[in-house]
């Protein structure tokens, strides 16, 4: 009975939903049902579970490796040209 309880809950969610929330899920932005739901679906389907896996290396890359701070100068000239296209487009 519980298995089929689980392949219930399983066929509730589709890859494409899986996917669609996905970077929710990576980022705990999701209620716990829904987290649960996602993290049973990526257990059980290959293809997804793979997805996500690549998706949270990725993150864990791009955060070990691009810890380089923007220059000050730099954010203050793309300021300035935001800002002058503002006043031209107004």
């Amino acid at each position: 009975m519980a298995n089929d309880n689980n392949l219930m809950a399983s066929s509730s969610l589709d890859c494409d939903s899986a996917v669609h929330d996905l970077y929710h899920f990576l980022d705990g932005q999701l209620t716990d049902e829904k987290r649960a739901l996602i993290a049973q679906h990526l257990d059980q389907c290959a293809p997804c579970g793979s997805a996500a896996h690549f998706e949270e290396e990725l993150r864990k890359v791009i955060a070990d490796r691009c810890t380089e701070q923007v220059p000050q100068s730099l954010i203050e000239r793309v300021g300035r040209a935001i800002d002058e296209e503002s006043r031209h487009a107004s």
